[in-house]
């Protein structure tokens, strides 16, 4: 059977008047003064629940006024209906995206758009668009990550503002079985809303990095901790301590120091900004000699070792006695039909040790398919004795774990996975349906009717 004939179609009043209209749930105006109405956007691969084929929606509407979709004849595609409008959105002059609260953090499913201009002829078809779909949009996450390339450990510097910071609007629910209820706005524009209908949710709280496990960051760069730094100290391959650094200048990691730094000789003891990390104290090593060595290796860690930002970059000077060896994503390349050879660090000279810029080099590349294995982001820090060699780093008596916060976290969103230092767990449940709902009502139901038919208690006899 022939294909539908694709129809040129005017789409700024074809949509406006499916908003007037309220045919469809949750498309609606929130400012009419403004223009301003907002679409509900639920992306079918994340963790927005996705609708049926069988859904009357907008996207669906208008494959059908464009010809691209004929019900009883074509399949129901609602990853291709809703592309097809969001292309000609971006296509028409005269709708400008206002808000996109799919790539906020956390995510909202849902955009809010501005009609813009006088009413012009904008007629469009169903083919003057090649879009990709759910596929193009992960695309478009690559395109962001790009973005990041110029990003600066110094811009992070300042107090983060998120964006919108007067217009986030807010969503009731991703429940499937609750209904679309308008956004949460300003309080200019609240007097033209239907005050039962906006919900009465609590003010939003600071931006969370992580929301059902997923990150959603590309969207907000400066949201990432760029300045975070997980330090995990193991001495012979028991973790002792973990902490995460915060400062925009970095860390100085020292034991038994009881002179503080100075601003006079930052040469001596590092600059007196950097914030103060000490070695765990090792009287809870059970071994003796392990106890008496590792003690002899702290002893000579006094000026200790500096973590310092600057740019995009990380950089380790050794100021302590105590030799230190490391390994890391920018430590000289090894041989691999080799022997390792240790990589001591030299005294008194700034080292780099990690590059943002490197890494997601190499994490567009892993993203793209043209590199087998994710980039290396984690800094291995030996004290004391040489690293790398034949022996495993659990052996060594004193180590320490440098982690930048901002790389774990973007791999993790590439790769959907998160580790257990994100403190969550990808747990697979589906959302309560109606069925779900009704097994609810009825337990709620039999546990009245058991109250019920407990016998009251009858007078108490009098002693």
């Amino acid at each position: 059977m022939a294909s539908p004939v694709p129809r040129r179609v005017r789409l700024r009043p074809w949509l406006v008047a499916q908003v007037d209209s309220g045919r469809f749930p949750g498309l609606r105006w929130v400012d009419a003064r403004r223009r301003l109405f907002v679409i509900p956007w639920h992306h079918a691969t994340r963790h927005f629940p996705a609708h049926s084929g069988d859904d009357d929606t907008v996207f669906k509407a208008w494959a059908a006024e464009t010809g691209k979709f004929l019900a009883g004849r074509d399949e129901p595609d609602p990853a291709k209906w809703k592309a097809t409008l969001r292309c000609a959105l971006n296509k028409s002059r005269e709708f400008r995206l206002h808000y996109d609260g799919t790539r906020a953090v956390p995510p909202r499913p849902y955009k809010v758009y501005e009609v813009c201009g006088a009413d012009g002829a904008d007629a469009v078809t169903g083919d003057d668009f090649s879009c990709g779909g759910e596929e193009e949009e992960e695309e478009e996450d690559v395109s962001e990550l790009q973005k990041l390339m110029s990003l600066s450990i110094n811009d992070c510097r300042r107090d983060p503002v998120p964006p919108w910071p007067e217009e986030h609007p807010q969503f009731s629910s991703t429940d499937p079985t609750v209904p679309f209820m308008p956004p949460e706005l300003p309080p200019e524009l609240t007097p033209q809303l239907n005050p039962q209908l906006t919900p009465q949710l609590p003010p939003p709280g600071p931006p969370a990095l992580l929301e059902h496990g997923v990150p959603n960051l590309l969207a907000s760069p400066h949201l990432l901790p760029l300045t975070d730094l997980e330090l995990r100290f193991q001495y012979r391959g028991r973790r002792v301590s973990a902490l995460t650094v915060s400062h925009p200048l970095g860390c100085r990691l020292s034991h038994g120091g009881s002179l503080p730094p100075t601003p006079q000789r930052p040469d001596l003891l590092g600059h007196p900004e950097l914030q103060q990390v000490p070695f765990p104290d090792p009287e809870g090593i059970p071994h003796d000699k392990q106890r008496r060595y590792t003690r002899t290796l702290l002893g000579a860690m006094e000026r200790g070792l500096l973590l310092e930002l600057g740019g995009q970059d990380l950089y380790a000077t050794r100021l302590c006695r105590c030799k230190v060896f490391w390994d890391g994503p920018c430590a000289p390349p090894q041989d691999p039909h080799l022997d390792p050879r240790p990589n001591p660090m030299e005294r008194e000279r700034r080292v780099q040790v990690f590059s943002l810029q490197r890494f997601l080099d190499g994490l567009i590349l892993f993203q793209k398919g043209q590199s087998p294995t994710p980039p290396p982001f984690e800094v291995f820090l030996c004290f004391g004795e040489e690293w790398p060699d034949h022996r495993p780093k659990e052996k060594k008596l004193i180590t320490v774990q440098v982690v930048p916060v901002a790389a774990r976290l973007l791999l993790e969103l590439f790769s959907g996975e998160l580790s257990w230092s994100a403190d969550s767990v990808p747990l697979q449940i589906s959302q309560p349906d109606l069925k779900d709902a009704l097994v609810e009502q009825f337990k709620e139901l039999h546990r009245l009717w058991q109250q019920q038919q407990r016998p009251e208690p009858g007078p108490q006899p009098q002693l």
